[in-house]
């Protein structure tokens, strides 16, 4: 495996990313990973509006690590230090959603080698919809993941996959319940562990429009019958779009994820089991998602070549911050329900 870039000093940092190769020799490496080792002297000197710019249009991981003897004092002139990298090593606390343990440079650089199309495009991707709207962003995610879905990464993926049987179910893949004026929308799929599949995302996007033109409604849930609430995309369907164009056609204009946000406000979450992909990216646009002690939530699209692809670039980043977002999809980690809860990925965890 290809080692990160090690930059020693804010300085060699910028002369490097201002070479005028230098987007073609990051980008396209085979680990596109650049650590810039930050000092305490180079809290005093930034931020440039050129090394912020250098930092957030460099095709590549950037990374900074924090210094361990930084002075609390300087807490707030820290965070605006770190604002433009993709993710931030720090020892012990930092305000906000910011540090991750430095070992975990080893799993981002593994995951950076073994996946660099996909990993560059998370990045750019992250930085590209911070501040959006989520048409905007929503748009930006369907073009990456639609152009992924032909990369060699992916395409080595999905050829290990086994084929696979799907099982005949004769009910519907979204069930509609209203009662008074709440309407509880169930992913029905048991039997594949509530896998996203394009007749569930039809489901809910069908019934969403017709709660979005019902003002008789206040109240939305959305949860999963089975073990499951869901596991992610169905891996039936994947790689069967005919071409990416189509792929992004369709994905722009049937989107749960533009429904979902907007009737946050009156829609909720109820969660349980594994929450995978869409199972993660989806929940995360209502104003209340509440999980079951037994939650475990992950996103595995980066291991696959892929960017998360069901809205989460945009309602995930919204909760935990880009940052977190960045490591969290990068490094396919698997975290519980008290981890999601203090990131604010979740709202609270509940038993009913």
């Amino acid at each position: 495996m290809s080692s990160p870039v090690q930059v020693t000093g804010l300085a060699e940092a910028r002369a490097l990313l201002s070479l005028p190769y230098a987007g073609e020799d990051y980008g396209l490496a085979d680990c596109p990973v650049i650590l810039v080792e930050l000092s305490s002297a180079d809290l005093s000197q930034w931020p440039s509006p050129e090394t912020t710019d250098l930092v957030k249009s460099t095709p590549a991981v950037m990374v900074a690590s924090v210094p361990d003897d930084r002075d609390p004092a300087d807490a707030p002139k820290l965070a605006e230090v770190c604002a433009p990298f993709d993710i931030v090593l720090a020892s012990g606390g930092l305000p906000a959603a910011l540090g991750v343990p430095p070992d975990e440079i080893s799993q981002i650089a593994a995951a950076a080698t073994a996946s660099p199309a996909a990993a560059v495009a998370l990045v750019q991707l992250l930085r590209l919809s911070e501040g959006r709207s989520t048409a905007d962003g929503l748009v930006a995610e369907s073009l990456a993941y639609s152009t992924l879905q032909s990369g060699p990464q992916f395409q080595g993926w999905l050829a290990t996959q086994p084929s696979r049987l799907v099982p005949d179910n004769p009910e519907p893949a979204v069930l509609a319940q209203r009662t008074g004026s709440t309407l509880r929308l169930t992913l029905n799929r048991p039997e594949r562990h509530n896998a996203f599949s394009a007749e569930m995302r039809d489901g809910l996007v069908e019934q969403l429009r017709a709660a979005w033109a019902d003002p008789s409604l206040d109240g939305i849930v959305i949860n999963g019958a089975g073990p499951t609430f869901c596991s992610g995309g169905d891996l039936a369907e994947f790689g069967t779009t005919p071409d990416p164009g189509t792929a992004h056609r369709v994905r722009s204009v049937r989107s749960a994820a533009f429904w979902i946000d907007r009737l946050a406000a009156k829609t909720r979450a109820m969660v349980h089991g594994t929450c995978v992909g869409a199972g993660v990216e989806l929940p995360a646009y209502a104003h209340d998602v509440a999980a079951h002690p037994d939650t475990t939530f992950r996103l595995p699209e980066v291991a696959m070549g892929l960017v998360p692809g069901a809205g989460g670039t945009v309602s995930i980043a919204r909760r935990i911050g880009r940052q977190r977002l960045c490591c969290f999809a990068l490094t396919n980690t698997e975290i519980d329900a008290a981890t999601a809860l203090a990131w604010g990925l979740i709202d609270r965890i509940s038993t009913s």
